[in-house]
């Protein structure tokens, strides 16, 4: 059963918290990073990346880079900036975007969790990026961005939250830059707090969601910290525990994530359409206006631009942007017959990397080859058709002018909940950039000191 309890959290004073709350520190780049945090002194983003403190040449992974994450939070902490509850609560934060709504519970999940596999993972994690959060997590001696877990939901938890919600005014209430409303509870009545730990304890297992190197990172600072301690080290320390927010799969959704890829791979457009229709139905949808004009029809009677019928309406349907054009490629009913009972092989990303990103277009590990481009599902199919039309303009600037320097871009059906929690259940990971989700969760609101 999981292992899952409440905690005395660091969070923002009332009047701080919209400028503290910060999106997670890995969506920005370094320049963005510099970017996002001018004119705003307190937001959390200025810990999660203390680079941005520095010299845009200072060494980002230097040890003064870390001590100033730890300094700066200190001095606001003595400020005031941050204030420390004196019981164990859990916390209800509830975000809506777009008029959806999603309700969840700050609190401590068990590191034995993850190193048990009650708390399951469906992504392999790469040790390079562990490394820095790694750090920036063992000179903090606290977790600040709360990983983002998943439960099958459950009645009890549900009550609790929403009677807590009706009858208690939010401490949290505000509508960060994106439009993205949010709210956050303290569930402080010890009554209440152990009836909701009793619900956590008939949960058998969660899911990461999102946030798996910062989950790995957060164990492997507890691993540390266990063989610095005594053989007989308290197993209740703080630091045997990471922060998460744990939402109930009911109300989560999953956007797509989508793919450019630069060229064909030495194909020309006829040979690589053929080798689609291996495994594809291909139906051409439309042509397509240019990039720079792709709201409208590019001047062509009655055919929609390709950017707005791009996006696949069903599972093992994609929707694919070449040379113009925009086409459906169909999973053909025998291929699918053959890979259904396969929780990994029935993936749409599965599919798509295996038939057409490695066989057709030579790409092996999506996650270190250049010539490919995640693209979130939050930045919409439109962005497909401009990403894939510089990429064929910067090829022909660069001398190939071929067909094969054409590029081509994939847009998904969402991946499913219920198929996340069928690989992980599996023991089994997905393929890199599977899953979307929207909207992340703020880092600073929740921080959990050990």
């Amino acid at each position: 059963m999981a292992d899952i309890r409440p905690f005395k959290a660091v969070r923002p004073a009332r009047d701080k918290a919209s400028e503290v709350a910060a999106l997670p520190y890995d969506v920005y780049s370094r320049e963005e990073a510099a970017e996002a945090v001018k004119g705003k002194p307190l937001s959390f983003l200025n810990i999660d990346r203390p680079e941005t403190m520095f010299a845009p040449d200072h060494d980002m992974y230097a040890d003064d880079v870390y001590e100033a994450a730890r300094a700066r939070y200190l001095e606001q902490k003595a400020e005031g900036v941050y204030i420390s509850d004196d019981k164990n609560c859990y916390y209800i934060y509830e975000q809506t975007m777009d008029g959806r709504v999603q309700t969840g519970i700050a609190a401590l999940t068990a590191v034995d969790d993850y190193l048990g596999n009650v708390c399951k993972k469906h992504e392999n994690t790469v040790e390079k990026k562990e490394q820095d959060r790694i750090r920036h997590v063992d000179t903090m001696s606290a977790q600040t961005g709360p990983i983002f877990l998943s439960y099958h939901s459950r009645a009890g938890i549900n009550e609790i939250t929403d009677a807590w919600k009706k009858s208690h005014t939010a401490e949290y209430d505000f509508e960060s830059e994106d439009g993205i409303r949010h709210r956050v509870w303290i569930i402080d009545d010890a009554e209440t707090v152990d009836k909701l730990s009793r619900e956590f304890a008939g949960l058998d297992c969660t899911y990461i969601a999102d946030g798996h190197h910062r989950a790995a990172s957060a164990v492997k600072v507890a691993l540390k910290r266990r063989e610095e301690a005594t053989a007989d080290y308290d197993k209740n320390a703080e630091f045997n525990y990471f922060l998460s927010v744990l939402f109930p799969d009911s109300e989560l959704k999953i956007m797509d994530y989508n793919r450019v890829v630069r060229d064909l791979n030495g194909h020309d457009l006829d040979s690589f359409l053929e080798g689609l229709e291996e495994v594809f139905d291909v139906e051409l949808t439309s042509l397509s206006c240019s990039a720079e004009e792709h709201t409208g029809n590019g001047g062509l009677p009655g055919i929609k631009c390709g950017a707005e019928i791009l996006k696949p309406a069903k599972k093992y349907d994609i929707g694919m942007y070449l040379n113009g054009r925009s086409y459906t490629l169909r999973v053909k009913q025998e291929y699918i017959d053959g890979i259904k009972d396969d929780p990994v092989k029935s993936l749409d990303v599965s599919v798509l990397q295996e038939e057409v990103l490695d066989k057709l277009l030579g790409i092996k590990d999506p996650r270190t080859d250049s010539r490919i481009k995640f693209v979130g599902g939050i930045r919409g199919v439109g962005e497909l058709v401009k990403d894939a039309d510089a990429f064929t303009a910067e090829n022909a600037k660069n001398g190939d002018k071929t067909e094969s320097g054409t590029a081509v871009a994939f847009a998904m059906y969402p991946t499913d909940i219920s198929e996340l929690f069928r690989v992980a259940d599996a023991g089994l990971l997905m393929p890199p950039k599977s899953t979307w989700f929207e909207p992340k969760l703020r880092s600073g609101l929740f921080i959990h000191e050990f």
